[in-house]
């Protein structure tokens, strides 16, 4: 049996739609936003009302599109998603929205963001449709175990932000590829893009993780990743930065962009081939740091085999980094690149799952961490 979802991607100054048939996309928009018009809401829970119009005049197009494709018939629905937001950490996997979510995103209880809005707006969407709606493996997805939690300052401790939709949805794609079962396998994952962060996948569960948001891990082409406190404090004592400037510069304008004044990975790789022994440098430290950090996560798949490292994001995209990470790691095991991979689609499979019967939806609720 077919199934039609819609899938609902808020982003600081667009909107991504995507209507899937199974897993075939046959409906896809981004719906902009202009920074001027989004700068006049004291709040990102105030744009729901203006995003919510240009996302019913989407589905009023997509509706013709569906009519004159299948010769006037309406386009149905059988389930809608919506991009996870900020929330209680909490498991992975496929959530009902109820008003606990709804309450914790418009309140920006656990942090504010553009994908806020995403359980509002597909709620919006499945109530007018009778349909029901989700999100899918939100980035605060938390399973890491106990020991992973600790840091040397018992008044810091570790949490779980990552590329959950991105990571996982790779992992699928690479047990497939291996005849492996995800909730059986072991893999090592690492999403890289603007933010690198990596998970110890083990039968199902995110054990341990690189941290993509909190100062953890390679730098990327915008963040610095981790730093030595000491050093840090001394550039702080010392006028270089306040808090506020050094929280910007370690999350925007850090890692490619701090060295070579560019955080476009292509320009990188073209220096590099070009002969920019400067290029060439940061190249090779930031492929020694990300494989660094992946080999710092096999501890806790300790007990069975490594079934794969498995690299993902944009920057998978890159041959010469994905040749130079193969380098460095196939001694842990196979290594698997995925790319092509969208979080919509990766968003649209959760559901398909909970549809078909193969996965429980589950209810959200604040769990103790």
């Amino acid at each position: 049996m077919s199934r039609t979802i819609l899938t609902i991607n808020p982003g600081s100054t667009s909107t991504k739609v995507v209507i899937f048939r199974d897993e075939q996309a046959i409906f896809d928009r981004e719906l902009l936003h202009p920074k001027a018009e989004l700068a006049s809401f004291a709040s990102v829970a105030a744009q729901l009302p203006l995003r919510n119009r240009a996302l019913a005049e989407a589905m009023v197009e997509a509706q013709v599109e569906a009519q004159v494709e299948a010769g006037h018939e309406a386009l149905a629905l059988d389930a809608v998603v919506g991009r996870g937001g900020l929330l209680a950490p909490l498991p992975g996997g496929t959530y009902s929205i109820n008003q606990r979510m709804l309450d914790d995103l418009r309140e920006a209880r656990f942090g504010e963001h553009a994908c806020n809005l995403g359980a509002s707006m597909a709620l919006e969407v499945g109530k007018s449709w009778d349909v029901p709606a989700y999100v899918v493996d939100p980035p605060v997805t938390d399973e890491m175990m106990a020991g992973a939690r600790l840091t040397g300052l018992p008044q810091v401790r570790r949490r779980s932000i990552i590329h959950a939709l991105s990571q996982r949805g790779a992992a699928r794609t690479a047990a497939a590829r291996r005849g492996v079962d995800y909730a059986q396998g072991r893999f090592v994952v690492a999403h890289m893009g603007g933010g690198i962060s990596i998970g110890a996948h083990c039968e199902g569960l995110v054990l341990d993780v690189i941290n993509a948001l909190d100062g953890e891990g390679p730098m990327s082409p915008e963040r610095c990743g981790a730093l030595p406190v000491l050093e840090v404090l001394n550039l702080l004592d010392g006028g270089a930065f306040d808090t506020a400037s050094l929280r910007r510069t370690v999350l925007r304008e850090a890692g490619l962009f701090a060295h070579l004044g560019t955080n476009d990975f292509r320009e990188v790789v073209a220096r590099v081939e070009a002969g920019d022994e400067h290029a060439r440098s940061v190249f090779q430290a930031l492929a020694y740091a990300i494989a660094k950090h992946i080999a710092s996560l096999m501890p806790a798949l300790a007990g069975g085999p490594l079934d794969a490292v498995v690299l993902t994001g944009g920057l998978a995209r890159s041959q010469a980094l994905t040749a130079e990470l193969t380098r460095l790691l196939s001694w842990a095991g196979p290594v698997e690149i995925v790319t092509g991979l969208e979080e919509m689609q990766v968003m649209a499979q959760g559901a398909l799952r909970v549809l078909e019967g193969q996965e429980e939806v589950r209810e959200y609720q604040r769990l103790s961490r």
